[in-house]
Order: structure tokens, then C-alpha cells, then sequence
């Protein structure tokens, strides 16, 4: 009869090779996901979903703890400015192997071990000295401290990853590790890790944020004191603002929408009757032209993008359109609007990137 082990899961990338090995050697394992430092939530849910995906693909049981992360940031208080492998990172694997440790004495498994210890980021002697404290506080357990990089596991793990076209995560999974990680790098690589936490939500999950943003902007003195406002139609992962066109629409105000044509955007006067679809999509104004001349006109200028910083930075999909029209609107208001996922802490910036004014998240 198999041995049963509950092995705390990581990720997918990490835990795939140490599962197959478990198997190959007559080990059953429960998986147990308990990874509440993980952010933001859109980040743990998709490496939650890979981990479940990967359980199910195998006949697996995975048990998902609860996503607490205000707790695991309480927890480590006091250590935030610490480095990777520093007091943080300690305290951090206590706090998950201590629930490990409780789940596998709840079941009545007699061994738990994590995939921590196959990551490179890690330091196996933290691991190590958490995983024996977190039995200890348990009692009845006992904390498999093996080292899972050896025996070719690290090698298997990075070909499970292509075979099974797993999510690769960039950092290690909390917000100080991705606040270090983003100066670092490239803005074509947080475009696509971004557009990929765009899809762990759902359209109904967007559409719900979006009217809780939209009601933010519409409660500001910006908003209330302009009278032609530039607006935009949203792709999808952006804030809709079919609220703010409404609205606008019912106070009389001149609503522009924005018109791909060839590398620029050009501006229409917004008509409920005038739309059509135009470039990558979108809903574009089709009635009257509102000329360059008259952008001093323009006091409020809402802008999309795929991800902002708080002061006020941004990061478009590279085609450079509105790096083109925004240093044209030089009597505007500039206003950014994004998902909480999207209001980073760092966006690589050129000279001549145009800040926002401000940036509205909910």
C-alpha cells in the first residue's frame, strides 16, 4: 500500500517533478495549497488554478486553504524591508508549514514536506528549521526536509513546465518580492505578465470593479468642473467606462472618443448613434472631427493602459499612440484608471513619458 505525505504546493512548476518522483517511488501525496503571501490575489489564483489543474490531470486530491493575505502580512510585520532569504522569508515558511503542519495532523498523515525546497530562491536551511518548528508546535507530525533540487528533479521539473505548459511565475510570490523584481524588468515582460493576471478574472468581476472606479471618478471635483472630457472605450482587462460615457452624457457634457488612424489618434465628438467598430476592436466615434486647434478646450483627460504606478507612471501596449496625443493636451487634467492588480509599484519610464496626474484604482 502507498505511503501517504501531505506535500505543501507551492506552484505547479515546482511541485510537478517532486509528484512524479512520489509516485515513481510508491509515495502518495495529498496536495495541500497554503500560499496566502502570494500577490496580488490575481497571481494566486492562477497559480492555484495550475496546481489544481495538475492534481486533477493526476487523480490528486489538493486541498486549498483559504487565501488570508491580511494575515500573513500581520504576521510579518517588522520585516518588510527585509531581503529575499532574510528574517521575512523565515517567518513567512512558519506561518505556511505551521497550517501544513495542522492539516497533516488533522488527516492523520504521519510525514509532511513542502516544494519550497526545489526553488532556487529559497534557502533550504530556512526551510529546514521552519518545517521542524512547525511539527514541533504540532506535535505528532514529522517534517520531511529533504533537499528536492537533487537527483535530477530540478532538470525533470523545467521539462514537466514545457510539457504541460505550466504558468512560470517571475518572482517568488509576495509583494516585496515584486516590488524587488520590477525595476528589473522589461517592459514587454510586465505587459505579458500582466495581461496574463488580466485573465484570472472574470468579465463579471471586471464589470463590477469598473462601476466601483467609474463612481470614484465621478465623485471627484475634476470631473464635476469639466465640461469636454476625453474618455475611452475599453479592450478587454481595461476599466470600462461605459458608466462615465453615460453619465457624461446625461450632464451635456462633450464627451471625445479617440480614433485610431494610421499612428495617431484623432478625436471625435461623441454620439450614441455614431459608433462603429474600428482598429484592434474597439468602438470608434464616426461623427464630427474636434480639431487640434481646439484641445486647450479638453480639461479632463481619462486615460487607459495596461498597468500605472501611484505617481503616476504608465504602461501602454507599445504602439505608442497616446505618446503621441498626450503631449498635445496640454491643458488637460490626466487621469488613469486600472485594476489593483494593475497600480504597480515601478514602471520602467523614458523622457519622454507624460505622467498622469493622478491614477484612480479601486
Amino acid at each position: 500500500m502507498p505511503q501517504t505525505v501531505l506535500l505543501h504546493c507551492c506552484c505547479a512548476p515546482c511541485s510537478s517533478a517532486i509528484i512524479e518522483w512520489m509516485l515513481q517511488n510508491d509515495i502518495r501525496p495529498v496536495l495541500y495549497y497554503c500560499n496566502p503571501n502570494i500577490f496580488p490575489e490575481e497571481e494566486y489564483l492562477i497559480r492555484k488554478t495550475e496546481c489544481t489543474r495538475y492534481a486533477q490531470l493526476l487523480g490528486l486530491e489538493i486541498i486549498d486553504e483559504d487565501y488570508n493575505h491580511p494575515s500573513w502580512t500581520s504576521s510579518v510585520q517588522g520585516h518588510e524591508q527585509a531581503p529575499e532569504r532574510g528574517s521575512r522569508c523565515l517567518v513567512c515558511f512558519r506561518y505556511r508549514l505551521l497550517r501544513a503542519a495542522e492539516c497533516c495532523k488533522r488527516l492523520n498523515i504521519p510525514v509532511f514536506t513542502t516544494t519550497l525546497a526545489s526553488s532556487r530562491w529559497k534557502s533550504l536551511e530556512q526551510i529546514s528549521v521552519a518545517g521542524h518548528w512547525a511539527a514541533e508546535q504540532v506535535g505528532g507530525v514529522e517534517f520531511d526536509d529533504r533537499n528536492w533540487r537533487k537527483g535530477g528533479l530540478q532538470q525533470r521539473r523545467n521539462e514537466l513546465l514545457r510539457v504541460n505548459n505550466f504558468y512560470n511565475q517571475v518572482y517568488c510570490g509576495c509583494e516585496y518580492s515584486l516590488n524587488a523584481r520590477l525595476p528589473y524588468m522589461q517592459k514587454s515582460d510586465i505587459r505579458k505578465w500582466v495581461k496574463q493576471l488580466g485573465k484570472a478574472r472574470s468579465q463579471s468581476w471586471e464589470t463590477e470593479q469598473s462601476h466601483v472606479i467609474c463612481r470614484k471618478v465621478i465623485s471627484l471635483e475634476q470631473w464635476r468642473t469639466s465640461s469636454v472630457i476625453l474618455l475611452y472605450y475599453s479592450l478587454p482587462h481595461e476599466v470600462n467606462t461605459s458608466l462615465l460615457i453615460d453619465t457624461a452624457h446625461s450632464e451635456g457634457k462633450t464627451i471625445l472618443l479617440p480614433k485610431v488612424v494610421g499612428d495617431n489618434l484623432e478625436l471625435y465628438i461623441y454620439s450614441p448613434h455614431s459608433l462603429q467598430q474600428g482598429a484592434y476592436g474597439i468602438l470608434e466615434p464616426t461623427g464630427t472631427l474636434f480639431t487640434m486647434d481646439r484641445y486647450a478646450e479638453i480639461t479632463l483627460a481619462i486615460i487607459p493602459g495596461l498597468a500605472f504606478t501611484p505617481s503616476g507612471a504608465r504602461l501602454g501596449r507599445g504602439k505608442g499612440y497616446y505618446d503621441r496625443l498626450l503631449p498635445q493636451l496640454t491643458s488637460a487634467y490626466r487621469m488613469g484608471l486600472c485594476f489593483s492588480y494593475q497600480h504597480l509599484s515601478f514602471l520602467p519610464t523614458e523622457e519622454h513619458d507624460i505622467l498622469m496626474h493622478s491614477v484612480i484604482a479601486e
